[in-house]
């Protein structure tokens, strides 16, 4: 029965940033859960039930999900997400051949980092958008725009002070935090709609979508994948390092990134948004000692048993858009952050004509929206600029701009 209780604990850590990104790209919140719940069930059946994870979408997908959506529409973007599922299957097998040395050959962090970044920046003009009380094109105006602004910054203020002041549990969860207290000032402001909760059923199976496969779809998820895949193995090393064990050898990290990889193709096939290793989880195992893999079976199975609440959905899908607004605000700028963070704590020296020429090109490219097109296939945004910033990497010499970078030291001696 404990194990149970902790189960549904870790559940409500993790459902924030679980049910975030349904409400945000507009996938089914209920379909979500089911999505993570067999996702998660999945993971551990190919890890032997060894690593105490829980799997849920990465914050990463959000930006590429509400342009597939637009470009595409939902099943064309499912059959997207499918082949960045199959991306991670294809990368666990060739890192059980080649060894984890391959990923960071082809995914150096001067190419992470900007992709990174251009994932964060390029949906920043949605994100004020909705913090303004508009649709995320900025075509509607949703709610009344003084109003979205209380909403929005009251949402912001308070995601703020729990990642920055709060303690133990509280720290967990800042995006739950900020969505209930946006929540609770949208019903003071009247702005909150339950009709739907009315019409809603307490038991209802969820509005399952299923794929369907568009080549540019699919094309346009594959660099997606980049930055989650790389994500994936800092949390494994991060899981590692608290519960002392080594989980890069012992399941194998070819057998958690194949997990992550059936896990994102069996949600999306059903309508979910992709599965990968969760970062909050990891902090909840830190805190709590929690380190049977059982207890995330127990949460895979609540959050089954939670998607089938017809009511439960129909309540997440009456926020109102600033309280979204306000949380992507802080949201997009710290995977942005992030992605900085990587150039720098990787040293990656952007005085070498190599590295600026990669970056700069990248971030232009990603957040200008450059466009690549032959007939009817396409490439723009970040499945443009991640396969840019991979070619780039490949086919540029090593030792470019060193020779610039010596002399540019040279005269500075000289000039002392």
């Amino acid at each position: 029965m404990l194990q149970v209780l902790q189960g549904a604990q870790m559940l409500f850590v993790a459902f924030g940033a679980l049910v975030l990104v349904p409400l945000l790209t507009g996938l089914d919140p209920n379909v979500a859960l089911f999505g993570a719940g067999l996702g998660t069930l999945i993971f551990q059946v190919i890890t032997k039930r060894s690593v105490p994870i829980f799997l849920a979408s990465s914050l990463a997908f959000i930006a590429p999900i509400i342009y597939g959506i637009q470009m595409w529409g939902v099943p064309s973007m499912l059959g997207g997400l499918m082949t960045a599922g199959a991306v991670y299957v294809l990368l666990g097998a060739v890192i059980r051949i080649r060894g984890v040395g391959f990923i960071h050959k082809l995914l150096p962090p001067v190419v992470v980092g900007p992709v990174i970044m251009v994932i964060g920046l390029g949906l920043a003009p949605a994100a004020v958008n909705m913090a303004v009380g508009k649709s995320g094109d900025g075509g509607v105006q949703i709610v009344a725009h003084d109003a979205a602004l209380w909403i929005s910054a009251i949402s912001l203020f308070v995601t703020i002070l729990l990642s920055v002041f709060g303690k133990g549990f509280f720290k967990l969860v800042p995006i739950l935090g900020g969505i209930t207290s946006g929540y609770i000032a949208s019903l003071f402001l009247g702005v909150v709609d339950f009709t739907p909760v009315q019409q809603a059923a307490w038991l209802a199976l969820p509005n399952f979508t299923f794929p369907e496969f568009n080549i540019n779809a699919m094309l346009f998820m594959i660099p997606v994948a980049i930055a989650p895949a790389v994500e994936h193995v800092g949390d494994i090393l991060a899981i590692s390092n608290v519960t002392g064990k080594d989980y890069l050898k012992k399941p194998g990290l070819h057998r958690t990134m194949m997990g992550d990889g059936f896990a994102t193709m069996a949600a999306s096939m059903f309508g979910a948004p992709p599965n990968t290793t969760y970062s909050e989880v990891t902090g909840a195992v830190m805190l709590t000692k929690a380190f049977n893999p059982v207890i995330m079976t127990w949460a895979a199975v609540t959050a089954l048993v939670l998607a089938f609440v017809g009511k439960l959905g129909a309540i997440l899908q009456t926020i109102p858009v600033p309280v979204m607004g306000g949380i992507m605000t802080l949201l997009f700028g710290s995977i942005a952050v992030v992605g900085l963070n990587t150039l720098i704590k990787n040293q990656v020296d952007l005085h070498k004509s190599r590295n600026l020429v990669i970056v700069a090109v990248t971030l232009v490219f990603g957040i200008g929206g450059m466009a690549f097109g032959i007939g009817e296939f396409s490439l723009q945004g970040v499945s443009l600029s991640g396969i840019v910033a991979i070619l780039l990497n490949l086919l540029l010499p090593k030792d470019l701009g060193e020779n610039h970078v010596v002399d540019s030291a040279q005269m500075e001696v000289d000039k002392e």
